[in-house]
């Protein structure tokens, strides 16, 4: 059974069609590229595989489950097992917060916090995305572009999901660092058995990362690109 399974996907707003009978599957531990210019519909699909817009038509099956007809009330449990990794590392952050808090705030809404582990669970997940656990006593504004990204994958992290939807993640990036930050997500699917869903425009970047890549031109998938495999 796929992880992810898009089936004759459709998102409109108001009279633009964005998303146009896009499908297509993705597999645990596989990493799926869609791949266009700006404005093709790859952000407008993350989002309503994620279902934080509600397409037109279409479904979105995850782990087995068809997601477009659930009531918020059922996608709520769902929800922390397929994540975002937004392209803004700064924006995906609240400036106001401390980066330990931030790491923390899915534990503590999905009712896992507990104040005796939970510090240590912060400072697990800040490691593993290769920054010093003191690092979460900073706020975004003083860490780097690639330091905050990191932050912000641990975040996702902390939901122990199966899918991460990362849009654009290194694109903001300094060339210097994205490479990085790909080999952290590289090494974090090899350990975790992470299914990708990876937006991007860089085909360079596309050949190197993905397993797979499918075209998307003016909301339509047009044509399956080479991946990394």
């Amino acid at each position: 059974m796929p992880l992810l399974d898009v089936r004759d996907l459709v998102v409109r707003y108001g009279a633009v069609t964005a998303v146009d009978q896009v499908s297509f599957s993705l597999e645990p531990g596989e990493t799926l590229a869609l791949n266009g210019p700006s404005g093709c519909g790859k952000s407008s699909t993350a989002l309503a595989v994620l279902q934080l817009r509600r397409p037109e038509s279409g479904e979105v099956h995850f782990e087995g489950r068809e997601l477009t007809t659930l009531p918020e009330s059922d996608l709520r449990p769902l929800r922390p097992r397929m994540q975002p990794v937004f392209q803004d590392p700064y924006g995906s952050l609240s400036p106001r917060h401390r980066i330990r808090d931030a790491v923390a705030e899915p534990l503590k809404i999905q009712g896992r916090w507990n104040a005796d582990d939970g510090p240590a669970r912060v400072a697990e997940l800040l490691d593993r995305v290769g920054l010093d656990p003191a690092y979460g006593d900073r706020h975004p504004h003083e860490l780097s572009g690639g330091q905050c990204q990191r932050a912000g994958i641990a975040r996702a992290l902390a939901s122990d999901p199966r899918l991460l939807v990362l849009d654009e993640p290194v694109s903001a990036l300094d060339p210097s660092v994205r490479a990085g930050v790909l080999n952290l997500l590289a090494d974090l699917q090899d350990d975790l058995g992470l299914g990708y869903l990876f937006i991007c425009h860089d085909r360079a970047v596309v050949r190197h990362f993905a397993d797979r890549a499918l075209e998307m031109r003016a909301g339509r998938i047009s044509s399956p690109q080479p991946g990394s495999s």
